[in-house]
């Protein structure tokens, strides 16, 4: 078999985990000697499907295997197309029910790599309940049509303290959707009436967009809100986990890019002439661990009595 030569489609360059997304693979594609091109779909859905379409309908473009994170939905209809043209088929951080399907009569991989992401929003839940047992939360969420950001919802709703009640906001995985929908929210009379007693993000780019958003108000309403709890997730070493350290967010949850072991699973499966498994999970990890969380909200109890 000659060099392998991949297409990876990413969702957008505003993004820390996708950089480290695009780092990651390409690191992988060194060591594993294949040809890769990353592409990006600037979050907008109808873009990442002309861009792969046309992909995979030119045969001077057409590579072994496309490896995508989705910006919306699974993709199916250009899984198929792919798979039609003997195209292997990586999806990224989704779960697709199309896969099984798919892989019947597939000459090439077909398979999912995702971060577990119920188990990111039940971590969430469960740093939000060593933290603020109850009240009024603000909760920044993913665009409505990702798998990633229903799944990460029904993670955290499963473990969330009863006694919180959320405010919930869209952004679409960017600091500055997160920055505008915050700003949106205080510019309603009602957001005045609302006690926030933290801010739950389902990334740090965003938790840092509304961290900023309410960092621009006036020196008292500021001075208020930024005593209270950011958390993040994604847990990038150099943003995420950097900005728990610095005090900027309280706390984020560790994904490690699926990209890069997408790759590593695609070339095995490609050498071997063989289908990869059709599901690979990726374990997340709070940072810092929720017993920790516990202990600091403990310790800062006693230090208040």
């Amino acid at each position: 078999m000659g060099k392998l030569n991949v297409v990876v489609a990413l969702t957008t360059r505003e993004n820390d985990y996708q950089a480290e997304q695009a780092a990651a693979v390409a690191d992988m594609a060194a060591r594993l000697g294949i040809k890769i091109r990353i592409i990006y779909a600037d979050n907008d859905a109808v873009n990442q499907t002309q861009q792969l379409i046309k992909i995979i309908q030119d045969p001077a473009q057409k590579p072994c295997a496309i490896l995508v994170e989705p910006v919306g939905t699974g993709m199916p209809q250009v899984a198929k197309a792919a798979v039609a043209a003997s195209i292997g088929w990586g999806i990224i951080n989704s779960d697709p029910e199309y896969i099984p399907e798919l892989r019947q009569d597939a000459a090439a991989p077909v398979f999912s790599v995702s971060t577990d992401q119920t188990e990111v929003g039940r971590i969430q839940g469960q740093q939000l309940e060593a933290l603020v047992p109850a009240g009024n939360v603000l909760y920044l969420e993913g665009p409505f049509n990702s798998t990633a950001t229903q799944l990460r919802t029904k993670g955290m709703l499963a473990t969330k303290p009863a006694g919180v009640q959320l405010k919930m906001l869209k952004g679409d995985w960017t600091e500055r959707s997160a920055h505008h929908a915050v700003q949106s929210w205080l510019s309603l009379g009602s957001s005045r009436l609302l006690q926030i007693l933290a801010v739950l993000c389902q990334n740090d780019a965003m938790a840092m967009g509304a961290r900023k958003a309410l960092g621009g108000l006036t020196d008292k309403d500021r001075e208020q809100w930024l005593r209270i709890p950011f958390m993040g997730c994604d847990g990038v070493t150099r943003t995420g986990q950097e900005w728990v350290r610095r005090g900027f967010l309280k706390s984020t949850v560790i994904t490690p890019p699926a990209a890069g072991i997408a790759l590593e699973i695609l070339a095995k499966a490609l050498h071997a002439g063989s289908m990869p498994p059709d599901r690979t999970l990726i374990p997340p990890q709070s940072f810092p661990a929720v017993a920790q969380l516990r202990g600091q909200t403990m310790k800062a109890s006693s230090s208040r009595s």
